[in-house]
C-alpha cells in the first residue's frame, strides 16, 4: 500500500460510525492512523472504532461545551489531534418553503453548519498553537447548484466558506483547512432514500458524467488525500468528488450525454 506519511496521525472524525465518516475511518486506520470516532450513538461508534482498532467518543457536536471537553480529553488520553475530518451531519427532505419546518431547518444547520464549526473552533487553535494539523470538513453538491434543499444546501455553502476562511486564519500557523464536496453517494442515508421514493437512483446515475454514484471509499480517499502530507500546499479548496455530477447536469438542455460508442 502507498505511504501517505500518516504513520501515527491522532485522527478525529465525526460521524464515523457509518457511511462516509465510516469510510474515512477505515481508510485513515489502514494508512496508520490513530483513529478516534466521534458520534452520537455510542453504540455504533463503538463498533465501528472496534472494526478499525479505533477509540470512540460520545458527542453531539452542537453541543460547545461537551466539545470542548471531549477534545480536551483525546489530547489528554491518546494525543495531540493532528487531523480533523468533519463528516457528522444530517440530510434534508427535498420540501418547498411552508412545507420544510422551521424545526427541520434548524436542525440542519445546527448539526450541518454550527457544528462544524464548533468542531473547528475546539480543534483548529490547538493545532495553530502546535504550529501544525489538518481539517478536512465535508460539504455537498448541494452547495453548489440550486434544488429544493432549502436549509442543507445553504448549510453546505456556508460549510464551503467557512472553510475558506478557516484555512486563512490558521494558514501561517501551518493549519491547512480543506473541504470535500460529494455527490450522491452510495451511502445507507441515501439507500433509505430511495427506499421512500424520495430520491431515484436511475433519475441520479443518468444525471453523472460516469454514469454512476459514487462510493463512499472514493471520498474517503480524496479527504485522506488532502489531509496528507502529499497536499501540503493545498489549502481552502472545495474538491468535488460527484462522478461528474456538476459537468453533466447541464447537458440535459441539449438531450443528454453522448452515448456510449459501440465497441468502446
Amino acid at each position: 500500500m502507498f505511504d501517505f506519511g500518516m504513520q501515527g496521525a491522532v485522527t478525529l472524525i465525526t460521524g464515523g460510525a457509518s457511511g462516509i465518516g465510516f469510510a474515512c475511518a477505515r481508510w485513515m486506520a489502514e494508512r496508520g492512523c490513530r483513529v478516534v470516532i466521534a458520534d452520537r450513538d455510542t453504540g455504533t461508534a463503538g463498533s465501528a472504532a472496534q472494526t478499525v482498532s479505533g477509540v470512540a467518543r460520545t458527542v453531539d457536536i452542537r453541543d460547545s461545551e461537551l466539545v470542548e471537553a471531549v477534545v480536551a480529553d483525546i489530547e489528554d488520553r491518546i494525543g495531540h489531534i493532528n487531523i480533523l475530518v468533519n463528516c457528522a451531519g444530517v440530510l434534508q427532505n427535498p420540501l418547498p418553503p411552508g412545507q420544510l419546518t422551521m424545526k427541520e431547518w434548524d436542525l440542519v444547520t445546527a448539526v450541518d453548519l454550527r457544528g462544524t464549526y464548533v468542531m473547528c473552533a475546539a480543534v483548529g487553535p490547538r493545532m495553530a498553537a502546535r504550529l501544525g494539523g489538518s481539517i478536512i470538513n465535508i460539504g455537498s453538491v448541494a452547495a453548489l447548484r440550486s434544488g429544493p434543499l432549502h436549509a442543507y444546501g445553504p448549510a453546505k455553502a456556508a460549510v464551503i466558506a467557512l472553510t475558506e476562511s478557516l484555512a486563512a486564519q490558521w494558514g501561517r500557523s501551518g493549519v491547512r483547512v480543506n473541504c470535500v464536496s460529494p455527490g450522491f453517494t452510495h451511502t445507507p442515508a441515501v439507500a433509505k432514500s430511495f427506499e421512500r421514493g424520495i430520491l431515484n437512483e436511475r433519475t441520479l446515475t443518468d444525471a453523472t458524467a460516469l454514469g454512476r454514484l459514487v462510493d463512499p471509499h472514493e471520498i474517503a480517499a480524496a479527504v485522506g488525500f488532502l489531509a496528507s502530507p502529499l497536499a501540503s500546499a493545498i489549502t481552502g479548496v472545495n474538491l468535488t468528488v460527484d462522478a461528474g455530477y456538476l459537468v453533466s447536469a447541464s447537458w440535459q438542455t441539449y438531450g443528454g450525454q453522448a452515448p456510449v460508442p459501440r465497441g468502446s
